[in-house]
């Protein structure tokens, strides 16, 4: 699992940073990549990495302003130039589906796989056997959600030496064992596998919140997550700017994860007012509340480890 910042600035592009788009590369979860919010050449910047468009199996747009979903009908259409043939599914607030369905109509784009677009409220989102994704609206200026990835927990690993040091050897067996379930062995002896089973891999959590001000949701998203990505699009110094364009500032951002009890912070949508070593200011502000925080730049990557 790892989190890839396509786009880290806010409102325009900008020399140093495009707009918003960050890419959940779950390649070894999943074979698959999740994006979330799809700026204005968001397909470009895909070009300068080794994202495959036809590995893109879902998107999630935090809101409707254009610095979000103005990449979204480049990117649904190249990706059927480009072979893509399998389904990709666009999750968003409503207003998502007319805007997606509008582009594609217009433009006589023709989409060789199956798409498809759900307008999203409050709650679960998506869940399958692996992950579970759960929005909650935050506070900005038009509805803008905050989405919650988490991992479900694993089953333990195989306990094989143990099993070896009985004279268990390798074999069909060994599958019921991990399943936990009561073997009995060529020699009459019953087993109960889950004896031979470690204890479950905790999964990890994500947190990825749109555009907001400082509010009670985006800690409930973050609640104990190994990452959380939250917007810092103003110093403290602009914190009154930041309220009434109903944005955060990095120290808005760094106490919602001190509240949240969260692991690491990422800062990303940063205004382009913060052009080069200004940009440092938001960090240093931050870290001064929480001191694990990174602040992210265009193509910026980070490897979210397994739990122990």
């Amino acid at each position: 699992m790892e989190l890839l910042f396509l786009g880290t600035g806010a409102g325009v592009p900008a020399k140093e940073r495009n707009v918003t788009a960050i890419a959940l590369q779950l390649l070894e979860e999943r074979g698959a990549t999740w994006l979330f919010d799809c700026g204005e050449a968001t397909q470009h910047q895909i070009l300068r990495t080794s994202i495959r468009p036809r590995r893109i199996e879902n998107i999630f747009i935090t809101h409707l302003h254009g610095d979000h979903i103005f990449g979204l009908p480049g990117l649904l259409g190249s990706r059927s130039f480009q072979g893509g043939e399998t389904p990709l599914t666009v999750y968003g607030p409503k207003g998502i589906r007319a805007f997606i369905e509008t582009a594609i109509s217009v433009s006589f784009t023709r989409l060789k796989y199956n798409l498809q677009v759900v307008e999203i409220e409050e709650g679960t989102v998506f869940e399958d056997e692996r992950f579970a994704v759960i929005a909650k609206q935050l506070d900005h200026g038009v509805p803008s959600y905050g989405f919650r990835v988490v991992e479900k927990d694993l089953p333990g690993t195989l306990l094989v030496d143990k099993l070896k040091a009985l004279g268990i050897r390798p074999g069909p067996i060994y599958q019921e064992i991990k399943l936990g379930k009561t073997v009995k062995l060529e020699d009459g002896t019953v087993i109960d596998g889950r004896e031979f089973v470690g204890p479950p891999q905790k999964g990890r959590i994500v947190a990825i919140l749109g555009d907001t001000r400082y509010c009670e949701a985006s800690i409930e998203l973050a609640k104990e997550a190994d990452v959380l990505v939250h917007e810092a699009t103003f110093a403290a110094e602009e914190s009154d700017l930041a309220h009434d364009y109903f944005h955060s500032t990095a120290v808005q951002a760094a106490e919602v994860a001190v509240r949240a009890g969260a692991k690491k912070l990422i800062l990303t949508h940063i205004s382009s007012r913060y052009q080069g070593m200004l940009s440092e200011q938001l960090l240093v502000e931050a870290r001064n509340v929480f001191p694990n925080t990174e602040l992210a730049a265009d193509f910026s990557s980070f490897a979210i480890a397994r739990k122990k």
